[in-house]
């Protein structure tokens, strides 16, 4: 009976500490993508513009002050410097620990859907994409080919370790996805007579393809679509555009430093982050002379963000919008339970 109780008791010492482990785990998930997200802030900034994401350091886009360690902490670092530059004293926007936080929450989801699986790896790879596509494309009305076309790669290859039936669904979700907006972009132009769709959406659908595989594609389609409508409709009634204003062109070349008071670590540009860039052009490459023309109207919306929340849904939430949803609708997410 006392060496009953002795086991009994070794397990429960065994399963505490074991839970303990587990947390500690989880806790370290999430403090990677805190750190993950300030990378990120990095990548949202300079690639649209053209510059290195590694070179030169952190520092003051105003001022030129490099940034020591204890100023780049993820989060804490914005709260102890009260969202200012501790040099020139000017502000720090506050979409960097947004998107560090945001980092941070999405890894843990991904933890709690997939556990420890190699699925996980392929979900917090496909997050370290859509964070920083949705916000440049938010800000610059662009999806640059330096991180879809890489994306799309990344998401085949992790497919590969999930057997080889996902690999074969991941190849067709690629292909799928690309063909599926190539041919609502032609039907824009040639029958609509106007640009329906960014050239750089095609390039994202067949990024998530080869993530989520092409059983996903219609879900996301839908509920981007779907989300997208009401919220722009919603924008369009308040604010009178859909999406994000165009900055207004300028007659002559910009200055050197830019005239906003926001102010970035990072090197990121001085302008607040809800401005759109006009200078969409100066970053996308390859895309032609009538894609560095294009102007936003009012009823356009960057359609980046939108594929990404709902690809996002789709993963992490499949099974539970599987039941929820009315049968019909449930159909679309079939592939994902």
């Amino acid at each position: 009976m006392l060496r009953g109780s002795e086991l009994l008791a070794d397990e429960g010492t065994q399963n505490v500490t074991l839970q303990a482990v587990e947390g500690v785990a989880v806790a370290l998930v999430f403090v990677m993508g805190l750190i993950f997200g300030s990378f990120l802030n990095v990548v949202i900034a300079r690639v649209p513009m053209g510059e290195s994401v590694v070179h030169p350091r952190s520092r003051c886009p105003r001022c030129g002050h490099q940034l020591a360690w204890y100023e780049n902490i993820p989060v804490l670092s914005w709260i102890a410097l009260r969202a200012r530059c501790s040099s020139c004293g000017l502000p720090i926007s506050w979409r960097y620990p947004l998107i560090e936080l945001l980092t941070g929450l999405l890894f843990l989801a991904c933890q709690r859907r997939f556990g420890w699986s190699p699925e996980l790896v392929s979900g917090l790879v496909l997050v370290l994409l859509l964070v920083p596509l949705s916000f440049i494309d938010l800000e610059h009305w662009i999806l640059p080919h330096e991180l879809t076309w890489p994306g799309i790669a990344a998401g085949v290859v992790l497919s590969a370790t999930q057997g080889l039936d996902r690999l074969r669904d991941s190849v067709i979700g690629a292909v799928a996805g690309f063909l599926i907006f190539w041919a609502m972009e032609w039907i824009g132009e040639k029958i609509f007579k106007k640009e329906a769709l960014g050239a750089g959406d095609k390039d994202l659908l067949a990024l998530l393809g080869a993530f989520l595989s092409w059983k996903a594609l219609l879900g996301i389609i839908f509920l981007s679509s779907l989300q997208g409508a009401v919220v722009g409709s919603l924008m369009l009634l308040i604010h009178g555009r859909a999406g994000p204003a165009p900055e207004p062109e300028a007659s002559e070349p910009p200055p050197a430093t830019p005239p906003s008071p926001q102010v970035a670590p990072e090197g990121e540009p001085g302008a607040a982050p809800e401005a759109v860039g006009a200078e969409h052009a100066q970053a996308e490459k390859g895309e032609g002379e009538e894609e560095d023309d294009w102007v936003p109207g009012p009823t356009n919306i960057p359609f980046g963000p939108w594929l990404s929340l709902a690809a996002l849904e789709i993963m992490l939430l499949g099974p539970w919008l599987s039941e929820v949803l009315p049968v019909p609708l449930d159909l679309l997410l079939s592939g994902v339970r």
